[in-house]
């Protein structure tokens, strides 16, 4: 998973404020609630020092995505009174936190990102009846699970039934060049039990590449047709999607489990994932999730500028240096070097303390 969303959080000076909020609107009441968890965060970042007007300026932000309904989060950067990066999280954070520090603590919003699969949805379903029967398409692409609160525009197609076979074929010309438009690598068809017909038609119109990725989902006989402000098919899409890796992250994990076995001591740990960003040497990082419990690592001004101490940062001329929770150094060094990111189950595949390696090139044996 590429990281470019993070870039200007490690260009902006620092200290840089940042807090993680749960911003979910499935309660009663929910702009008392959060106005309730941010007094708590406000206080927490004046307490630690934050000047004032970097302050309200996150303040202003806060509530300004209740257009988002359900379960979700917020994730809020800023610095010298000025917004540095504000993103809607798919799913509120286990806790909320509030922090200043040289080193921005970003890595839960970047596994909030994860897996970042790319896909569309084609729904179809039946309005009317008899001669007046209709077949209705809805389409929608996305990014798995930004798309809960980041959606794009659901398109609408409404052909006669009797015209179906033409309406189909017209439909696999769009969506096709949706699917090339968002580089999908899944498309999701869904269609009430008992309607095979009009899925059918449309699959035998698609192309075969097309066809390769289409994955077929029930859905429930409820009326589809109103937009709840959540994306299209959102928990059958969740439910096919939430377990995998997209094709470039499955790509590195295949390479990184040859490395690992070739190379385990320079593929695992913190000690590796240090030694590899130090030198610029990484591909893509691989995390574990759930993670770790919390380390701590040293950090200087330059991304590469990563340790497990002040002596070693030292040794590597850091002008300053400061301690960091594991997590924020690492993602910084992952952004600054240009590597990847790859959330990977600790079920699928356990790393030593949590973490792992890709390297560009590896030393010789």
């Amino acid at each position: 998973m590429k990281l470019s969303f993070l870039d200007e959080l490690y260009t902006t000076p620092g200290p840089i404020a940042g807090a993680y909020l749960d911003t979910s609107r499935d309660i009663d009441d929910p702009d008392k609630a959060v106005a309730l968890r941010w007094r708590h965060l406000r206080d927490n970042l004046a307490e630690q020092g934050t000047d004032d007007a970097t302050v309200e300026v996150m303040a202003e932000a806060v509530g300004t995505d209740g257009d988002v309904p359900g379960r979700h989060g917020r994730a809020l950067f800023a610095a010298h009174g000025q917004i540095v990066l504000d993103e809607k999280l798919p799913q509120p954070p286990a806790r909320d936190t509030a922090h200043l520090s040289e080193i921005p603590d970003a890595m839960p919003l970047a596994v909030q990102h994860a897996p970042d699969i790319p896909y569309v949805v084609v729904d179809l379903s039946r309005e009317g009846e008899g001669v007046a029967l209709d077949v209705v398409a809805r389409l929608q692409a996305g990014r798995w699970p930004m798309s809960r609160v980041a959606r794009e525009p659901r398109l609408e197609r409404l052909t006669t039934a009797d015209q179906w076979h033409e309406g189909a074929a017209r439909l696999a010309q769009e969506l096709e060049d949706l699917v090339h438009r968002n580089g999908a690598e899944v498309i999701v068809l869904g269609a009430a039990a008992g309607q095979p017909w009009e899925r059918g038609v449309l699959l035998n119109r698609m192309p075969h590449a097309l066809r390769e990725r289409t994955v077929m989902v029930p859905r429930g006989e409820g009326q589809p047709t109103a937009d709840t402000g959540r994306a299209l098919l959102e928990d059958e899409v969740g439910d096919l999607l939430t377990q995998r890796l997209n094709v470039r992250d499955r790509m590195h994990l295949d390479m990184y489990q040859a490395q690992r076995a070739r190379h385990p001591a320079e593929s695992e740990g913190v000690a590796g994932a240090v030694a590899a960003l130090q030198r610029g040497q990484a591909q893509a990082l691989l995390v574990n999730r759930p993670a770790e419990p919390t380390r701590r690592l040293w950090g200087g001004a330059k991304p590469t500028h990563i340790a497990r101490s002040a002596d070693e940062l030292w040794v590597f001329g850091a002008p300053s240096v400061r301690e960091a929770p594991a997590e924020s150094a690492l993602i910084r060094a992952v952004v600054g070097t240009g590597a990847e990111l790859v959330v990977v189950p600790r079920e699928e595949l356990p790393l030593n303390d949590g973490v792992g390696v890709l390297l560009r090139y590896t030393t010789a044996p």
